[in-house]
């Protein structure tokens, strides 16, 4: 018998996403915290007086994980719902408990809130998984913070930065990205126990009219989860633009992950620095010689998915007619998952990036070199000055000399010879070039600003996130 093709899987599932994340948004979690809303409607409508039993509770503590998804597919194919599919499943797995299931609930009731509830445990994710990133980089920041490298404007060549500063540029941003996500968590709002529109009209007749009960369940079922903050009003469902702010504090961490793997990609092929190559990795499948930046291509490539897909959720928010519309729904399924599948595979590919960034000191100092001469000139101009020079004078022979060098740099293609130049001139035979020729000179305070910055913006985030900070990352390819 032949064997039947495969269907499509996620390459965000299958290369890139960590299990904990793909498990978040699989249907055991889903379900799982359907049933566990429905539950803690019927423990609070039950302490404020509905008729409850306590076997009809503990019937459905004791199925919370027994979902046949099976039968739950059987149910949605013959109603066309998918709440009321699980609704039915669910009372199969719990009879006795079937006739209070869902009481007084509408669809989004589940829907909406399992939604908010896994988003935030997705952000909680995705936050220590930042915090390993500014960790790593914090340590590659420090062991490198005096190395001079050659720093570049308009990718041009530009006054001197250090190799440890140039990270903290990188892990500046994630600590930025990770104060949204942290104001995300703390501010993620719960939609609660609302009704059809939003009114609670369902609750109200429940309790006979009585709104302090309706308010009370409403407060009772949000503390069950853990939830501060409740949406104040809703229509059906909890206002979209939560979703703007999620996916947007999503994309804000791959602009940072583009930037540095940017970076990188761009440093690898100046051979300053890459990211770690196993033993036996393969560049190209034609050139031998080869190092690509795979990993960093990767992210970028991720990086870009993500941006693309942050711009759904505002056009969604802003496509909601009065209380609802439904055309929300397949592309949420779609974009909240996505994003947060790979931000992840991001953020697992950068904290083994960023574990293992190589540094070839040489290549970055002989740059240094090249360039340095025309950084120096103004240095060598104070100092031929002070030797009793005149100024002007010496700026016009540094000016011609100058322009002879790099007349020979790049029209010859031969290195720059300009300090030598500079030496067999009488006008600077008085300058200690060895002095002013120091690349840490011309640094300025990267170093300090290293020690400062891991100390304002690393430290509190190692202090709040140390129990993730050893984590590991075998990368699936």
């Amino acid at each position: 018998m032949a064997k039947k093709a495969g269907v499509y899987v996620s390459p965000l599932v299958e290369r890139n996403a960590s299990r904990e994340m793909a498990e978040l948004f699989g249907p055991d979690k889903k379900f799982g915290t359907w049933r566990k809303l429905w539950l803690e409607l019927a423990r609070a409508e039950k302490k404020l007086g509905i008729d409850i039993k306590g076997t009809q509770i503990s019937q459905m503590e004791k199925n919370l994980g027994d979902i046949d998804l099976k039968r739950a597919a059987k149910y949605e194919k013959k109603f066309r719902h998918d709440v009321m599919a699980h609704v039915h499943t669910f009372g199969d797995a719990a009879p006795k408990a079937a006739p209070i299931i869902h009481l007084g609930a509408t669809s989004c009731y589940v829907g909406d809130n399992a939604d908010l509830i896994i988003m935030r445990e997705g952000l909680e994710i995705i936050a220590a998984k930042t915090a390993c990133v500014i960790d790593r980089l914090a340590k590659f920041a420090k062991k490198y913070k005096n190395m001079p490298v050659l720093g570049f404007t308009h990718y041009q060549p530009a006054q001197l930065t250090t190799v440890g500063k140039r990270a903290c540029l990188w892990a500046y941003e994630f600590a930025m990205d990770l104060a949204d996500i942290e104001h995300r968590i703390d501010n993620m709002l719960f939609r609660g126990v609302k009704g059809t529109t939003g009114t609670q009209a369902s609750f109200l007749a429940l309790f006979g009219g009585n709104h302090n009960k309706v308010k009370r369940l409403d407060e009772l079922v949000a503390k069950a989860f853990g939830f501060k903050k409740r949406c104040t009003v809703t229509g059906q469902t909890y206002q979209r633009k939560i979703d703007t702010q999620v996916v947007n504090a999503l994309a804000s961490v791959a602009q940072s992950a583009h930037k540095i793997c940017n970076d990188i990609r761009l440093l690898a092929n100046l051979k300053e620095m890459e990211e770690p190559f196993e033993k036996s990795q393969i560049g190209s499948s034609a050139m031998a010689y080869k190092r690509n930046p795979m990993r960093s291509e990767r992210v970028t490539g991720l990086s870009r998915f993500v941006l693309s897909l942050a711009s759904s959720p505002p056009m969604t928010a802003a496509e909601q007619w009065f209380e609802r519309t439904l055309d929300d729904s397949a592309n949420r399924r779609l974009v909240i998952a996505e994003s947060f599948l790979a931000v992840d595979g991001i953020l697992e590919i950068l904290i083994n990036v960023t574990g293992g960034l190589v540094v070839y000191p040489k290549v970055i100092a002989a740059r240094v070199r090249s360039e340095l001469p025309f950084m120096a000139t103004e240095n060598i101009l104070m100092a031929a000055v002070q030797a009793g020079g005149d100024r002007q004078e010496l700026h016009e022979v540094i000016r011609v000399l100058s322009h002879e060098a790099a007349a020979q740099v790049k029209q010859e293609g031969l290195h720059n010879d300009l300090i030598d130049r500079m030496k067999k001139n009488g006008a600077f035979a008085k300058v200690d070039f060895a002095k002013v020729l120091n690349p840490k000179s011309y640094v300025g305070r990267a170093p300090q600003q290293v020690d400062e910055f891991v100390t304002e913006e690393v430290t509190p985030v190692r202090r709040k996130y140390r129990k993730h900070l050893q984590r590991t990352v075998d990368l699936k390819v």
